[in-house]
């Protein structure tokens, strides 16, 4: 099932059947279709590059790799609205695009649960994220699950809790 987006879809058109971490790009307000998952335990791989191509998705080069394993999950959405929770979980990702972003990120978590409406996002966890994403329009800092969110998104976080809102 692809979601339909104000922008193009995203990960070089893959279907959107892995509901782990950064599945979309965070910074795209969907209108999707209802919709839950739940899972026990899983786990997943993802490498993808792509660019170029006259396809939705597929136009801005963009390449990356992002494995992901953890034990419970489940969630909800329906238009501008999501909900989820996780249970013990691990996830690393890497990505760069033509769009001049780059980034990596670390997470273990010991579990979160997490509420969006539109461009608001809060999530109450216990998680030691460890990375950093840089654009043009933002830059994101954690370490140890504590860090800042600023410019286009800004947020703050704290040991895996955090609150941010989309501004542009």
């Amino acid at each position: 099932m692809l979601i339909q987006c104000k922008t193009a879809f995203l990960r070089c058109n893959k279907s959107n059947s892995n509901y782990g971490d950064n599945v979309v790009r965070s910074d795209v307000i969907c209108f999707r279709p209802a919709d839950y998952y739940a899972d026990g335990a899983y786990t997943g791989t993802e490498e993808y590059a792509c660019g170029f191509e006259n396809k939705p998705g597929k136009r801005i080069p963009k390449a990356g790799y992002i494995a992901h394993a953890g034990v419970g999950r489940v969630g909800a959405e329906w238009s501008i609205f999501s909900v989820g929770a996780k249970g013990p979980h691990v996830s690393v990702q890497a990505e760069a695009n033509g769009r001049l972003e780059a980034g990596a990120m670390a997470r273990a978590g010991i579990g979160s649960a997490s509420v969006a409406v539109g461009p608001a996002h809060i999530k109450v966890g216990l998680g030691i994220d460890t990375g950093i994403k840089i654009s043009p329009t933002k830059i994101k800092v954690k370490v140890l699950g504590t860090g800042v969110t600023f410019g286009s998104t800004m947020g703050i976080s704290f040991f895996g809790s955090e609150f941010k809102i989309k501004l542009l």
